[in-house]
């Protein structure tokens, strides 16, 4: 049902294809968005440049990430840089990439940052959400075992790290709730012109990826305390999310006074 090869002789596979078509479709609904909302053709290329060297340092990220949570799980083993990749620390490592050279070259960006979060949120949720998808077809990020004979709720993977058997599909739900808040977003940008798309994404998807870890059975290893890796970048996640509701209000509302 998860082949590792699609075509033989060939390293392709549906978990390569499914991280291919998110990036497409991420950098789609870049240049669509920012047509949609006016902006500078040029501010675009520049937001598609960095978003290129961005998502390369994101996936550098995940992986150092990732090495760190296992070499805190099992120091005997050593740092080891490859054993696997982390989301919340691909997003961390890409948005301060992105950050960074935004802000080191702004004076020829011919716009600005608020010009793109929202289209920045709604690209993240669909580049994430067929992600998802891809490990759902890889035997990745699984939920719990339910055994080896077909059962209601299951699907059938072949993980790297565990037994063959038919496992709770929680990639496939992150994916259907991602696939949910991306049109709800662009739904809320393109429609009703709404400020805080990237503040709504933290907040609900750190909610949603605090509970939706009790439900993995994959081994990340322990961070705080009982908290895995990505628990506590959910709480980080929503507390970032709230404080960068009244940090918006304060640019826009200087904004505005500025211009009176």
């Amino acid at each position: 049902m998860y082949p590792d090869k699609l075509i033989p002789g060939l390293n392709v596979n549906l978990y390569g294809i499914m991280i291919a078509v998110g990036l497409l479709a991420c950098f789609g609904v870049l240049f669509y968005y920012s047509k949609r909302k006016g902006n500078d053709p040029r501010f675009t290329d520049f937001v598609f440049y960095n978003g290129v060297f961005s998502i390369a340092f994101g996936f550098f990220s995940a992986a150092l990430f990732q090495a760190f949570y296992n070499y805190l799980d099992n120091p005997e083993a050593g740092f080891r840089f490859g054993s696997g990749i982390t989301f919340i620390g691909g997003l961390i490592g890409g948005v301060v990439s992105f950050l960074l050279i935004h802000f080191l070259f702004r004076k020829h960006a011919h716009g600005k940052l608020t010009d793109i979060l929202g289209i920045a949120t709604c690209c993240i949720l669909i580049a994430h959400a067929f992600g998802r998808l891809g490990c759902l077809f890889a035997g990745c990020c699984h939920g719990e075992y339910l055994g080896t004979e077909p059962v209601f709720g299951g699907i059938y993977m072949r993980p790297g790290n565990a037994v063959a058997g038919y496992y709770v599909p929680i990639q496939l739900y992150e994916a259907l709730f991602l696939f949910i808040m991306f049109g709800v977003c662009s739904y809320l940008l393109l429609k009703k012109d709404f400020k805080h798309n990237l503040s709504l994404y933290l907040i609900c998807y750190g909610i949603f990826r605090f509970v939706n870890e009790f439900f993995r059975s994959d081994s990340r290893g322990q961070f705080i305390g009982s908290l895995s890796p990505s628990q506590f970048w959910s709480i980080v996640m929503v507390v970032a999310g709230i404080g960068l509701i009244f940090l918006l209000e304060y640019i826009y509302k200087k904004r505005k006074t500025e211009k009176e």
